[in-house]
């Protein structure tokens, strides 16, 4: 089976059951793109994989180190036969290309809520951030409650958020993290956002207050990336 090209992934594409998220240090922006370049090589010269990889999309980090790796699968099971059977001989090539790379771990999640600015938006993001909360000791419950506070902070949020296009919240199949995949039109549009005077996203709003002091909020973190290559069966 082929492999068709694109530039983002299909968040909410049907018949998703686990989505893995795994960030590797390359170490500078020239071996960004040389890695970026040898998985589209390894993975072009390949069949599509059979059965349950739906897609798989790679980000390049901000910092100038690290590419983010986003892939959708139809279960658990779907990755584990991939694992044991076609994922050595594409790292073996990549890593040919690119000695030293890091790979950091890797986290299983599945998709609890999405939303976008404007139904029917067209824009093609320019950037992607990743919003990583991480609570203290797994709980199912909590990940969701503390995401359905986010969107009532947002939906009462002063700021203006044009550039912004969608975010997708996923939760970590363990219970202990919640990833938002938010989509913005360019990174200087998420600054200016953030940077906004007197209301700026996240705001010191109540209902912001309650997201950042949510009970059993451990830490979180923002990183930016651009959107480098996304796979999927032709």
């Amino acid at each position: 089976m082929s492999v068709q090209v694109t530039t983002v992934p299909e968040i909410t594409r049907p018949g998703v059951g686990v989505v893995k998220v795994s960030t590797w240090r390359v170490g500078t922006p020239e071996r960004q793109r040389a890695a970026v370049d040898a998985i589209g090589a390894a993975w072009r010269s390949r069949d599509w994989p059979d059965g349950g990889l739906l897609s798989y999309s790679v980000l390049v980090g901000e910092d100038g180190e690290t590419l983010l790796h986003y892939s959708q699968w139809r279960d658990e099971a779907a990755y584990q036969h991939f694992f044991r059977t076609g994922r050595d001989e594409r790292n073996a090539e990549i890593d040919a290309a690119v000695p030293g790379i890091e790979r950091l771990g890797l986290g299983s999640y599945e998709l609890y809520r999405s939303g976008e600015l404007a139904e029917g938006d067209t824009r093609v993001p320019g950037c992607v951030v990743i919003v990583d909360i991480e609570f203290e000791g797994p709980d199912a419950a909590r990940q969701r409650e503390w995401t359905d506070t986010v969107f009532a902070a947002l939906d009462n949020d002063p700021s203006e958020r044009s550039a912004g296009i969608a975010a997708y919240f996923h939760a970590s199949t363990d219970g202990t993290r919640v990833l938002n995949y938010a989509e913005w039109e360019s990174a200087e549009g998420h600054i200016a956002a953030l940077e906004a005077p007197g209301d700026g996203v996240g705001s010191s709003t109540e209902q912001w207050e309650k997201v950042r002091n949510y009970p059993g909020l451990a830490s979180s973190t923002v990183n930016r990336y651009t959107p480098a290559i996304s796979l999927a069966a032709g």
